[in-house]
């Protein structure tokens, strides 16, 4: 099988939508949990069961992140330099707060001094509120357009700043991203622990649900009306750019609504991602923590796919030089190399897809403070 390449560049573009919804729902609930961690443990040994909840699959689910980022780097290396250009501080930030958390995994419970595990509890938080926060805050400014170009040689020049990236919009998106992990964080905490901490857990999804539905929603509404889009006026030919500079791009009102209106299926994204969150708080209201969990990982596939349905075809708009703007057409890999990643992907995916569901279904049980206290020494 031997796709054309505008074809393979369309099936990249929906692979690198997927692993960002695998990265969501896996490692998505760690960077939760870690946040949540400060606030729902109330004393060491409820801690070390919120940690332990996802310390044995927490390295694993890294492996989605990894994918993400080396997918991006080997389908659309322009995206991968303009990024670092534009999102360096951003993604620096985001690198050190990660280096919270196999430091603290692995050394948190090596003393028993409470200042010391204390240290590491708002290490494991930052960890994942960082990030949580950062990525939110990065598709905020991608909907809104970056300011970079480049000139005729392709070498890109980046006009603003890390402070400019922290614009009311940016931060709003900041939040929703926060909040739905948040959740996402609460109900995988309800699966794995009991008690006292399952039902704080079972608050914070009602919360934090409601936060992500009232933000999502405003954030769609100030798309629609307060942020302009972008829309590809010509190209070099149909669907084809040999560089990001062979077309002309206009940056006008309502550009991000047009995928909507012409594909009015296409709703379905955002609708999943506000009912996925109201069926997630409705299952662990009533204790049914799978189908939360179900729910929950719905809604993050719901607001991933409503990003990537409005900006389509563009990856990484440019506010200062639209023409700039790097889309799905002008920033990928030669046709060989898609490919020959196609079919890398194509087998390697469902052995990581089956080989997570065994790892799950192996360490599947609750984990409690009797758990703790009779392993004391076995786990973190």
């Amino acid at each position: 099988m031997i796709f054309d390449y505008e074809t393979l560049k369309l099936i990249w573009w929906l692979f690198v939508g997927v692993l960002l919804v695998g990265f969501a729902i896996t490692d998505g609930f760690d960077l939760g949990v870690g946040a949540l961690l400060p606030f729902l443990g109330k004393n060491d040994d409820e801690r070390r069961v919120i940690i332990n909840s996802v310390g044995a699959t927490w390295e694993g689910n890294q492996v989605w992140f990894v994918t993400a980022g080396g997918a991006i780097f080997a389908a659309w290396p322009v995206v991968y330099a303009t990024a670092f250009s534009g999102f360096y501080i951003a993604l620096m930030l985001t690198l050190f707060a990660l280096f919270f958390r196999p430091v603290g995994f692995d050394y948190r419970s090596k003393v028993a001094d409470p200042r010391w595990r204390t240290a590491w509890d708002w290490g494991l938080f930052t960890g994942g509120f960082v990030p949580a926060l950062i990525f939110g805050v990065a598709f905020g400014n991608l909907l809104q357009g970056v300011p970079f170009s480049f000139d005729n040689d392709l070498r890109v020049t980046y006009s603003g700043s890390f402070l400019q990236l922290l614009n009311p919009f940016g931060l709003l998106a900041g939040v929703v991203s926060l909040s739905m992990l948040l959740m996402h964080g609460s109900v995988y905490l309800q699966i794995r622990t009991e008690g006292v901490i399952a039902a704080r857990a079972r608050r914070v999804t009602l919360i934090t649900g409601a936060v992500f539905i009232l933000t999502f929603i405003l954030a769609g509404l100030w798309i629609m009306n307060g942020i302009e889009g972008y829309r590809i006026v010509s190209m070099l030919s149909a669907n084809v750019a040999s560089t990001p500079l062979d077309k002309v791009v206009e940056k006008t009102a309502g550009a991000w609504m047009n995928n909507y209106s012409t594909h009015p299926l296409l709703w379905l994204a955002p609708i999943l991602g506000i009912t996925g969150a109201l069926l997630a708080i409705a299952a662990s209201g009533s204790k049914k923590t799978i189908a939360a969990f179900i729910a929950s990982s719905v809604m993050l596939a719901g607001v991933i796919f409503t990003a990537g349905i409005a900006m389509f075809p563009f990856i990484m708009p440019s506010s200062s030089d639209p023409r700039s703007s790097l889309t799905l057409w002008d920033v990928v890999s030669s046709h060989k190399t898609l490919q020959i990643m196609f079919w890398v992907v194509l087998v390697f995916l469902p052995i990581i897809l089956v080989y997570t569901s065994w790892v799950y279904s192996v360490l599947r049980g609750k984990i409690t403070v009797e758990t703790i206290r009779a392993n004391d020494h076995n786990i973190y």
